[in-house]
């Protein structure tokens, strides 16, 4: 049954704090499907049911085991997050939302299509180009130039500037990575606990703490989310990018494999270095 879906921002303006792209889009019926994950038999599905129904502005819940899936009407917009919390009891369950071909998004704002390389990547240009500029900085008013200082600054620059912005909206961010990373999405809480994994490589690569562990655990971290970057750009999936949280609208591509395998490759350069 096909639906309509229109969204009226002067009557649920919590689309525009959640995130700025909403506020263009129009729905006439919240209805929304979600991938379920830990279900094994009808039992749990009516589980799944009815911890779903108990959340706040959730008018019907429908839930098949054989294709793993919730449809949810709602009364006004609720996160994945706040969905997510309905399990906190029952951490096997895991929910995400799907992406329905038949729902139509209409933006007012310029198709991703139309816009130039920079005006789709300038916040992560800028951001990049920043942390590059400060630790060369660093490194030109030191006493002599040391690569492996620069890239140990450089490392800690990036960690503490993208944990930054993903913390800015945790939800928002935990939401939008459960998407893609191949950990959250089997563990949904991981979302919620990569920030702070990131600020605390951020401290220790900037108080050069055990070099040889910090740089060894961001090997494994930045690997394993490299793989899900990389499976999601295999599939061509249009997916929202989290690096920068959820306060810019940014597409997964290139740009973000690059970000992350970049970490790959110079925590292995400084692993060899300090063995």
């Amino acid at each position: 049954m096909t639906k309509s879906y229109t969204f009226h921002p002067e009557l649920c303006p919590t689309y525009k704090v959640m995130d700025p792209i909403f506020a263009s889009i129009k729905y006439e019926a919240m209805i929304h499907e979600y991938k379920i994950t830990g279900m094994t038999c009808q039992g749990c599905a009516s589980s799944v049911k009815n911890l779903l129904k108990r959340v706040a502005g959730v008018k019907s819940v429908s839930v098949s085991l054989e294709s793993n899936t919730a449809t949810i009407e709602m009364d006004h917009h609720i996160s994945s997050g706040e969905l997510q919390n309905a399990f906190k009891d029952f951490p096997k369950y895991s929910i995400s939302e799907i992406v329905n071909a038949e729902v139509k998004l209409n933006y007012n704002q310029e198709d991703e299509g139309t816009r130039s390389f920079w005006e789709t990547y300038k916040p992560i240009i800028l951001v990049f180009t920043y942390i590059t500029g400060i630790t060369f900085l660093v490194e030109f008013y030191a006493t002599s130039f040391h690569w492996m200082h620069w890239m140990t600054n450089f490392m800690a620059g990036f960690f503490l500037v993208f944990s930054f912005f993903k913390l800015l909206n945790l939800s928002s961010f935990a939401s939008s990575y459960s998407t893609y990373d191949v950990v959250a999405k089997k563990w949904y809480a991981w979302g919620y606990i990569y920030p702070f994994v990131e600020l605390i490589l951020g401290i220790l690569f900037l108080t050069q703490f055990q070099m040889l562990v910090t740089n060894a655990a961001t090997f494994v971290i930045m690997g394993i989310s490299s793989s899900g970057v990389i499976q999601s750009l295999l599939k061509k999936r249009k997916i929202r990018c989290a690096c920068l949280g959820a306060v810019f609208n940014l597409p997964m591509s290139s740009i973000t494999l690059i970000e992350d395998l970049l970490m790959v490759v110079m925590s292995a350069v400084m692993i060899f270095y300090y063995l």
